[in-house]
């Protein structure tokens, strides 16, 4: 295998879990944003929580189809694999995303309150069932696909397991959690003290979630286990539970210390942790437990070709998304609106 044969696929692997990496802290919270209304009442808290992400929430998606865009033109032999085994958790995802998109608009625009109560639940129902189905998506591929030479070869409802729904419950615990950090940064007064409750809360179930998922991840395949047991792995994955708990002790002290920022910075912490374990676990698979990045990537001309696209496009996305996030920065108050 040549220099570029061998190296590219790793560049693309970086970026591919770059995106999902910005996609689930930026599309995170504001999933869990629209979880939340389950718990607030109050019609002037909703329409707050809704403006501290009305200037943002469509951009962020954008991360969500540069992954997808990257794993169709660069690993094709995974897309191939992975989109028949998850066609239903994927179909049902994208239908809950569109109808979550419509409540958030249509929401504004009722004047009667039955109406308005139908979009709040279908912004509500529409975020937690999305959430619900990346968490299963995601445990479906870290539990294994069903492959004979080389294509999917299991049945359509195999990644419907224990174990997939143990990481979408988790999903919707840390994506709320996601949430209410964000409020935290972002509100005042009794929504933002409110807030501070429900994250003490929810950071409690959410590293209840890590240490179960943990614990699972390791025993589904041999490979697994010898990763994180193996020399050097070892030497990344003993950082890990000592973070998580560093990041869980700053979560509550920042909680108790009204501390706005330093919540969801933890949050995140805690989902890059989790990243970092996801990778050490399954490197350098692709699809695992059978196809790695090697087996399904694409010809090293249509890489380099699709690489220079992606230098040029990469910054442009980076810098909207940072500019955007800057121009709408601070706390925002009933008197801020959006729509």
């Amino acid at each position: 295998m040549s220099g570029l044969a061998y190296y590219l696929p790793f560049i693309w692997a970086f970026i591919v879990i770059l995106a999902i990496s910005i996609y689930v802290i930026l599309d995170g919270f504001d999933l869990g944003i629209g979880m939340l209304f389950a718990f607030e009442k109050k019609p002037e808290h909703r329409d707050v929580m809704i403006n501290t992400i009305a200037p943002v929430w469509d951009g962020n998606e954008t991360w969500m189809v540069l992954g997808g865009a990257t794993l169709f033109g660069v690993f094709p032999g995974a897309y191939s694999t992975l989109l028949p085994a998850f066609y239903i958790p994927i179909i049902i995802m994208l239908g809950a995303l569109i109808f979550r998109g419509v409540a958030f608009e249509f929401r504004i625009m009722a004047h009667s309150p039955g109406y308005r109560t139908f979009w709040n639940k279908g912004f509500m129902a529409g975020s937690m069932l999305a959430s619900f189905c990346q968490g299963c998506i995601l445990g479906g591929y870290v539990q294994g696909i069903h492959t004979h030479d080389g294509a999917f070869a299991g049945g359509p409802m195999d990644w419907l397991t224990p174990f997939s729904v143990l990481c979408g419950l988790s999903v919707i615990i840390g994506y709320a959690l996601l949430g209410t950090t964000w409020l935290v940064w972002r509100t005042s007064d009794e929504l933002e003290a409110q807030c501070r409750r429900w994250s003490k809360r929810l950071s409690i179930l959410m590293l209840l979630c890590i240490i179960a998922v943990s614990c699972w991840t390791p025993f589904l395949h041999a490979p697994y286990l010898h990763h994180w047991l193996a020399f050097p792995n070892i030497l990344f994955g003993l950082p890990v539970p000592l973070l998580v708990a560093l990041f869980g002790f700053m979560m509550w002290h920042s909680l108790d210390k009204d501390h706005t920022i330093t919540p969801f910075l933890c949050t995140i912490g805690w989902f890059l942790l989790s990243l970092v374990g996801l990778a050490i676990t399954i490197w350098p698979y692709a699809v695992p437990p059978t196809l790695t990045l090697w087996d399904v990537a694409s010809p090293v001309p249509s890489q380099l070709f699709q690489l220079v696209g992606t230098v040029i496009l990469l910054p442009i996305i980076t810098g909207y998304s940072i500019y955007s996030y800057y121009l709408f920065r601070g706390k925002v108050t009933k008197a801020d609106g959006y729509h």
